[in-house]
C-alpha cells in the first residue's frame, strides 16, 4: 500500500504486481516490458540467478541439499532441487530462509540502483508471495492481476495440463480472493480479451505521465 519508505523515490515509482496462479499475470508482464520507462523485475528470474555458481544462494543450497540437486555442469538443476524438497516440510522452510531473503536484498538493490540512475518512471515487481512476504513496505502500490477461479482453471488445464487435483491444492495454499483485494491498491481484471487487459493497464498508467513531462 502507499506508505513512506527509505526506498521510495518520488521521480519513480515502484509497484508490485501479485495475483493467484492462472490469473495471466505473465501477459501483464510482458505488455508492461515494452512500455517506454518502464522495468519488470521478476522475484523467479532474481531467484534463478542468485541460484547460479558464485551468486549468493548457491553454496548455502548446495550445502543444505547436497550435490545430488546439480547437474553435470555443476549449476542446480531446479527439477532434482524440487524432487529433494517434495513432500519435506521443513527442508522446503530452510531453502526459503536461503531464498527469500536473498531474492529480497537483490530487489532492494536493484531498486536503489534504478532510483540513482534516474531514467526510468515505474519499476515493477512480481513475486508469487509479494504480500505474504511483506513487500507492501517497499512497493508505492500493490497491483493484483484477478481473473475468476472458473477461467484460471481452464487455463490451467489448457496451458500447463493441470488436472483438477493439482489445482485444487496449488488454490489451498494461495491467498483468497478477499485478501488479494484488501492489500492491493489497483485491480486489473483478466477474464476477457488482451486488448481489455491493456486498456486497463494504459489507464493506470496514464496517472504517471506527469513523470515523462
Amino acid at each position: 500500500m502507499r506508505q513512506n519508505n527509505s526506498v521510495k523515490s518520488e521521480h519513480m515509482k515502484v509497484i508490485g504486481i501479485t495475483g493467484g496462479v492462472g490469473a495471466g499475470k505473465s501477459e501483464v508482464l510482458a505488455y508492461l516490458e515494452r512500455c517506454p520507462g518502464c522495468r519488470v523485475i521478476m522475484a523467479d528470474r532474481a531467484a534463478h540467478r542468485l541460484e547460479e555458481p558464485g551468486e549468493a544462494c548457491y553454496e548455502p543450497l548446495t550445502a543444505l541439499l547436497g550435490t545430488e540437486i546439480l547437474d553435470a555442469s555443476g549449476r542446480i538443476d531446479r527439477q532434482k532441487m524440487a524432487a529433494r524438497i517434495f513432500g519435506d516440510g521443513e527442508l522446503l522452510r530452510k531453502v526459503n530462509g536461503i531464498v527469500h531473503p536473498a531474492v529480497r536484498a537483490y530487489l532492494l538493490a536493484q531498486i536503489e540502483k534504478e532510483r540513482a540512475a534516474g531514467k526510468l518512471s515505474l519499476l515493477f515487481i512480481e513475486a508469487a508471495l509479494l504480500i505474504e512476504e511483506g513487500y507492501a513496505e517497499v512497493v508505492d502500490e500493490l497491483w493484483y492481476i484477478h481473473a475468476a477461479e472458473e477461467v484460471r482453471r481452464r487455463r490451467l488445464k489448457e496451458s500447463r495440463g493441470y488436472t483438477d487435483g493439482k489445482i485444487d491444492a496449488i488454490l489451498k495454499k494461495q491467498l483468497s480472493e478477499q485478501d488479494f483485494r484488501k492489500h492491493c491498491d489497483v485491480v486489473i481484471e483478466n477474464n476477457g480479451t488482451l486488448e481489455e487487459v491493456y486498456t486497463q493497464i494504459e489507464k493506470e498508467l496514464g496517472e504517471y505521465q506527469w513523470q515523462k513531462q
